[in-house]
């Protein structure tokens, strides 16, 4: 957690989740960069144009002071760097972050809900779909330590090999206790015994360390990550996305968006090689 992208458009989340990065950065000696997008509607007129330009230049000075402003009570330690950007947020950021060379995005969110969620989503949920690098989302102010993540497991062992390393690596970060969970639903029940020993047996697989292993009953995945979460007062939830798109996403959702959208807690995604051909 080296080198820190935080997209900001200085709403509350994204205040938040430069704060936290902050502190992340400055637990790594790292570097965050402050990144703020002003989008560019299409021009055709020319007079149309030169107001437009105008406007940017006025946008940019302001954003330039509200950065100014963020970035100045950051301890000398933590080295912060300014940018911005125009164009559409969800396709300039893994542009910034491709150029950077980031490995983490930290950034805040509303959440989406109802219509707007069906038809819309939030630019969280676009960034984790998509993102090359692990994103942790924010949604409140995130200062004390994290002390607790859970992990839903799906037991698919080989999709889930560089997904286990990278959430080893999150824990031996934050020096934290990991909660390994599977959620057993109506949909896709099993035998407790048998599902707590597969859980078992792939923690020893990876080596991980001062862990819980857990099946909890709900109705459905999501419920039952959040409720679980809620349970042992999870600070953090890691968890794996295959950034469906398209009718694969339209036909079956994406576990992870939801609870990007949904949870109180930080969330920490990465996205996996898709389990289902997209069209």
């Amino acid at each position: 957690m080296k080198r820190i992208i935080v997209p900001c458009d200085f709403s509350k989340p994204a205040v938040h989740a430069f704060r936290f990065a902050v502190d992340v950065a400055a637990q790594s000696v790292g570097e965050v960069h402050l990144l703020h997008v002003i989008e560019v509607p299409v021009l055709q007129d020319s007079a149309v144009l030169s107001f437009e330009e105008g406007l940017f230049k006025e946008l940019r000075a302001e954003a330039e002071l509200e950065m100014r402003t963020l970035a100045a009570g950051v301890p000398d330690t933590v080295r912060i760097i300014q940018a911005i950007r125009f164009g559409p947020v969800h396709k300039i950021i893994p542009i910034y972050v491709s150029a950077a060379a980031a490995d983490l995005i930290i950034m805040g969110t509303h959440g989406a809900t109802g219509l707007r969620e069906v038809l819309v989503g939030s630019n969280a949920e676009k960034v984790v779909r998509t993102s090359a690098v692990p994103v942790i989302t924010v949604k409140d102010e995130y200062s004390r330590p994290v002390k607790h993540i859970v992990f839903p497991c799906t037991l698919e062992n080989e999709q889930q090999e560089e997904l286990a390393q990278k959430v080893k690596a999150l824990q031996q970060f934050f020096q934290t206790r990991l909660h390994i969970v599977w959620i057993n639903s109506p949909l896709y029940p099993e035998r407790d015994a048998a599902v707590q020993d597969r859980l078992r047996a792939f923690a020893d697989r990876f080596g991980f360390e001062n862990y819980t292993v857990n099946v909890y009953h709900d109705m459905d995945t999501e419920a039952g990550i959040l409720n679980f979460a809620r349970r042992v007062e999870a600070d953090m939830i890691a968890l794996g996305t295959h950034g469906r798109r398209g009718v694969a996403r339209a036909l079956y959702g994406s576990t992870a968006e939801d609870i990007v959208n949904h949870a109180q807690s930080l969330t920490w995604t990465s996205v996996m090689p898709p389990a289902v051909s997209e069209y």
